[in-house]
């Protein structure tokens, strides 16, 4: 049987977070920069994306800047964030495969460490560059019905 309440979550990472920069932004081609929301055991993703090279139809690429969505659950065990959700619109509706970019399944394990009450590195396992991630709105969770 499923619950019908969302689980709590993490207490720390509730909220919303965001990375304002990587390193060495001005001279890479391409870079994204994460938006998160915690909320008990759902996320939001944002991940804003720039780049210097147009790798395919500019409908798309909107002049090199494009954000991708994804919606979905986390669990978090010892210091292993596992997301696991779908690329969706802005709106948070169902994103179809006509549609700019990626679509579907999403799935990512990112190692996390707490650097202070406001500062979170997520480090994911197929990328090279950590997301340095601060608070922007530190939230409670409410468990709402399923």
């Amino acid at each position: 049987m499923n619950p019908n309440l969302q689980k709590p979550g993490v207490k720390y990472l509730q909220g919303e977070w965001r990375q304002d920069s990587v390193p060495a932004q001005k001279r890479l081609v391409t870079y994204s920069l994460y938006e998160l929301k915690f909320s008990c055991d759902s996320f939001l993703m944002k991940i804003s994306t720039v780049s210097k090279v147009n790798y395919g139809a500019d409908t798309c690429m909107n002049s090199g800047h494009w954000a991708e969505y994804i919606r979905g659950t986390y669990v978090q065990k010892q210091d292993t964030l596992h997301l696991k959700g779908q690329f969706c619109n802005a709106d948070g509706s169902y994103k179809d495969e006509k549609s700019c970019f990626r679509y579907g399944d999403y799935e990512e394990f990112f190692r996390v460490k707490q650097k202070a009450d406001s500062l979170i590195e997520f480090t994911s396992t197929s990328n090279v560059i950590p997301i340095n991630a601060r608070l922007i709105k530190r939230t409670s969770c409410i468990p709402k019905p399923l």
